[in-house]
């Protein structure tokens, strides 16, 4: 039997933020070890000091570098050490791959399942409930050969309830902003079950608490045979994230996981123009077009569709993560995005938002107006500050503006055509950054490096370049 605990990143702050190594603490350290014996398996050490070869806790501690995306040291650091103290679900991440199952065929063996709501929360209405926790098992239903029915009395397969602390199971929840819920994998008895922390606040679909449905249906991966994945972008990665109900599609890597248990849908209408799961995109994909890149406090980022990479100077490995796990209320699959005062903006139609760290700047989203940009600019293709100058550039289609951020307003006569000043860049910009004195213009899978005082064009690099990928 297996227990999931499912939590939100409450850490950004120290991600965004990240303290010297020498911060780490001899507490960080016991609490280090007490993480890698509960997720990662990690051993009690008996017998003599280890003289040769690679310590247990070095190799667990690389292990959940690697599922995190961290860089790979085998020493406690300050990013590991922040990951670690993220809450997050109980189930160990020991199986180091896309999507995971619980192993030895936990599975129910029948493609009928029956469901039971006990007790409900009083922090939604009953049929808010109800429709949450239907709409979470018809997230399965629609890709497999699952069919769930609701009964009101007797014991179901999956019984449902809302609890607080000690509430029956020996997996006591934990009280406010912490665990959300658990469930257990396919069997007899409590198999199959999922229980919600009562001490939490559940929402329908606001950002304000946490949303029933998407912690559902995470549960219920579980409760259908599924472990965790190391897939950002996945239903099951093991952190929760803000996602629209109403718009949210099953991630092609969940797809394929309950797949590998009970097979494709039967029923699925090939005709219906339904939409298609979305597939992480990947760092080592070398065709990929990049939709913005932007720096942050000596970080880069990297944005492509609802996933973006942070990439460290001293790091090998970049960071994937979800974008609204950052900033909840950013929008995704943006258009542009460019760093100033420590504030980061994302572009997206005629609609630019900013960041202070991870906390929405007071006032936005604007309008792109807002920047003196013309009101029949629709969107901006790309966009950088250049720190020599104190001026942004925005691009639209052949050409940009040139905006001073000290004055607040669009420079006269700053329009001009991208190949005056960007020799040998004939094709639309798709992304724009500068980094350590060189600017850096996108378009497509491509990347041209300037110096962007004298105009000379140094080498033209694959987009992927700067996200190190280990692959190539």
């Amino acid at each position: 039997m297996r227990s999931c605990s499912l939590y939100i990143i409450l850490s950004l702050a120290v991600t965004l933020h990240c303290a010297p190594a020498s911060q780490v603490t001899v507490q960080d350290e016991g609490y280090a070890e007490s993480y890698l014996k509960k997720f990662f398996n990690l051993t009690e050490q008996t017998g003599p000091t280890i003289r040769r070869g690679v310590s247990p806790m070095t190799r667990k501690l690389s292990e959940m570098q690697r599922f995190f995306g961290l860089q790979i040291t085998g020493t406690l650091d300050t990013d590991t050490m922040a990951m670690m103290k993220k809450p997050r679900c109980g189930v160990p991440d020991s199986n180091i791959a896309r999507f995971s199952t619980f192993g030895r065929n936990l599975k129910w063996e029948r493609n009928s399942l029956t469901y039971r709501i006990e007790n409900y929360t009083p922090d939604m209405s009953v049929s808010e409930v109800d429709d949450s926790i239907e709409k979470a098992l018809q997230v399965w239903a629609k890709v497999t050969p699952l069919r769930f029915t609701r009964i009101y009395s007797d014991t179901a397969d999956i019984m449902i309830s809302f609890g607080r602390r000690s509430h029956g199971d020996y997996y006591p929840f934990d009280g406010p902003d912490g665990t959300l819920a658990h469930a257990f994998s396919p069997g007899p008895g409590i198999g199959g079950d999922a229980h919600f922390d009562d001490d939490e606040t559940f929402t329908l679909r606001s950002n304000r608490g946490f949303v029933l449905f998407m912690v559902a249906a995470h549960e219920f991966g579980h409760s259908l045979g599924l472990s965790h994945s190391d897939d950002a972008g996945a239903l099951m990665y093991p952190t929760y994230s803000y996602r629209n109900p109403d718009t949210f599609v099953l991630p092609r890597d969940d797809v394929n996981g309950i797949q590998s248990l009970y097979g494709p849908n039967p029923d699925t209408d090939t005709s219906v123009d339904e939409p298609q799961p979305p597939t992480t995109p990947d760092a080592c994909d070398s065709t990929m077009v990049l939709d913005a890149v932007a720096t942050l406090r000596g970080q880069m980022l990297f944005f492509k569709d609802s996933i973006f990479w942070r990439s460290y100077p001293q790091s090998n490995t970049p960071q994937q993560s979800l974008i609204t796990n950052f900033w909840p209320n950013a929008p995704t699959n943006i258009d542009a995005a460019y760093e100033h005062s420590d504030r980061v903006f994302l572009f997206k139609g005629r609609k630019v938002w900013a960041f202070n760290g991870y906390d929405r700047v007071r006032g936005y989203p604007k309008k792109l107006t807002s920047f003196g940009l013309p009101r029949g600019v629709r969107k901006i293709d790309a966009a950088l500050y250049d720190v020599e100058s104190g001026k942004s550039l925005f691009f639209v289609g052949s050409y940009y503006f040139s905006y001073d951020e000290a004055r607040k307003t669009m420079d006269r006569g700053s329009l001009k055509r991208v190949d005056q000043t960007f020799s040998g860049l004939t094709s639309k910009v798709t992304a724009a950054f500068q980094y350590r004195g060189f600017t850096y213009i996108y378009s497509g899978p491509y990347m041209f490096e300037y110096n962007l005082r004298t105009g000379r064009l140094f080498r033209v690099l694959r987009n992927s370049y700067f996200l190190r990928c280990t692959n190539f």
